[in-house]
């Protein structure tokens, strides 16, 4: 048992050297000695994720608040994102019956994938954003 659990702390740890994560899921990993408390710690970083999402979300929405096209554009780009993400996320893991497929690493894997494309998608905001205060890239400079 004790060699399961430090080739799962192993797993877990070598799983975020790949990944865009928080200093604090790095510190929370290395106290994580059991399949429930990485899984916590990955849940944590999905949320930390998530919460810097939503913020570049909102700052990107009241930008735009004065341009009711470009509101409504944003809005619909990001309904879209989220049901582009569910379904990439089901595509990775499409087995029905997910626990029996795919283990106790699931719930970890997943909270991983939704932090790493939370970040990604938080960036893309950002350019939208810049866009929006007339930055680069900017087509009506």
């Amino acid at each position: 048992m004790r060699i399961y659990l430090t080739l799962i702390v192993c797993l877990f740890v070598t799983h975020l050297g790949t990944a865009q994560e928080s200093p604090d899921i790095r510190a929370c990993g290395d106290k994580a000695t059991t399949q429930m408390a990485i899984n916590a710690c990955a849940g944590d970083e999905a949320r930390r994720a998530d919460a810097e999402l939503n913020h570049m979300y909102s700052q990107l929405l009241l930008k735009a608040e004065k341009d009711p096209v470009a509101t409504a554009k944003i809005k619909a780009a990001e309904k879209l994102w989220i049901a582009y993400r569910d379904a990439y996320i089901e595509a990775m893991y499409p087995a029905e019956d997910k626990q029996a497929a795919y283990g106790t690493m699931y719930s970890m894997e997943v909270s991983l994938l939704t932090a790493k494309m939370a970040r990604q998608h938080t960036s893309a905001l950002k350019e939208l954003l810049r866009q929006q205060e007339g930055g680069e890239g900017n087509p009506s400079k």
